[in-house]
């Protein structure tokens, strides 16, 4: 029985193929955004209600550099809306959590602490700073509840810190792409006083995600992988 070829998670050799079908614009519109790009801050969706506001979510941490949008998913399944999101879905990494036996915050939290977040719920219950008060001295995690209940009590009782955008009118809260919108602002625009190490992605992340979007943008990369690995081991 023939031996399945498979790529590499990194395969230099694979990167240099497909950049002949890439032009020299659309390489250096990557290059620059890779240079921008950042896991130092994400963010977390409880229970999205209505998908294109998680869409309009991931178009928002696009535009700001963020690399990781997570999902929590209990009664509400996720899926992209692409007329929202314009593309945006294919640039970032989404990782989803559902469990059956209802412990998809734990597993979610329980991930982001091994990365080093501090986890941030935002509501504006009792206790909850300013947006404008929350320093990013540390990796920091949001998490934004549905749009009917805000984030769950499980969620509240397992976070770091509650944080709210103030509000100067009678509606109680944004849209949840405009809070986010607010927040990510907020923190970007503080966090380059801090001059963090691991504020950007490393060469090896870059790498991974260079393997995921020249496969993107190409026509038929199936056919393409197929013929690079006969030509790699034929």
């Amino acid at each position: 029985m023939e031996e399945k070829k498979h790529l590499e998670p990194i395969d230099q050799g694979w990167l240099d193929y497909l950049s002949q079908f890439i032009t020299e614009h659309k390489k250096s519109v990557m290059e620059n955004v890779l240079a921008q790009r950042t896991r130092f801050m994400t963010v977390v969706l409880e229970d999205i209600f209505k998908p294109h506001n998680a869409s309009a979510v991931l178009r928002t941490c696009d535009c700001f550099g963020i690399q990781d949008v997570h999902v929590i998913e209990k009664i509400n399944a996720y899926k992209i809306n692409p007329f929202v999101t314009r593309g945006a879905s294919q640039w970032i990494d989404l990782h989803k959590y559902h469990n059956k036996e209802g412990a998809a915050v734990k597993d979610c939290f329980t991930n982001l602490r091994e990365k080093g977040y501090k986890i941030y719920g935002t509501s504006p219950l009792p206790g909850s700073i300013s947006i404008h008060d929350l320093e990013p001295d540390e990796k920091i995690a949001l998490v934004f509840g549905n749009e009917h209940e805000g984030i769950s009590t499980e969620v509240e009782e397992n976070v770091d810190g509650l944080v709210h955008i103030p509000m100067l009118g009678f509606t109680e809260s944004f849209n949840i792409s405009v809070a986010a919108s607010i927040s990510l602002y907020e923190l970007v625009k503080k966090v380059t006083k801090y001059n963090h190490p691991d504020f950007y992605l490393t060469e090896y992340e870059k790498q991974i995600l260079r393997m995921k979007w020249f496969r993107s943008v190409v026509t038929r990369p199936d056919l393409h992988e197929k013929a690079y690995l006969k030509s790699k081991n034929p």
